[in-house]
């Protein structure tokens, strides 16, 4: 997961802002941008001057990023929906975090090395939370 930005609109600027705070965080350009078919997608991209590299816009080609909120859609209907878009935010810039630290593709890894990642991102989770292991 690579950012979830609550916007209440999907306009250019919000897809500007999105892309900007990714590029920001990311530190380089990607090989190629795969959104949904949102226009204002290809409206940032243009504005932005990122028109030489290719944007995919085809049928189920985001799955990939789609799937990863999965678990916050899960979570947004058991809450009956947040009570805020700042709420949303919060909870949401958390979550990523924590997220691609435990989430595991466990269908490519062996029992061993799918342990050691557990483990290993278990230590990680207790340093940053400051719990002796």
């Amino acid at each position: 997961m690579l950012e979830v930005l609550v916007q209440a609109r999907r306009d250019a600027a919000a897809a500007r802002k999105l892309m900007r705070k990714l590029l920001k965080k990311q530190g380089i350009a990607p090989n190629q941008w795969v959104t949904d078919k949102c226009p204002a997608y290809g409206a940032a991209i243009r504005d932005l001057r990122l028109d030489g590299i290719p944007h995919l816009r085809a049928k189920r080609l985001n799955n990939r990023a789609e799937s990863s909120h999965v678990p916050v859609r899960r979570r947004e209907r058991k809450l009956q929906r947040f009570k805020s878009t700042a709420s949303a935010q919060r909870f949401l810039s958390m979550h990523a975090a924590t997220y691609n630290t435990f989430n595991l593709c466990r269908h490519l890894t062996t029992a061993h090395t799918h342990r050691r990642f557990r483990a290993e991102a278990l230590a990680a989770w207790q340093d940053a939370a400051g719990m002796a292991a």
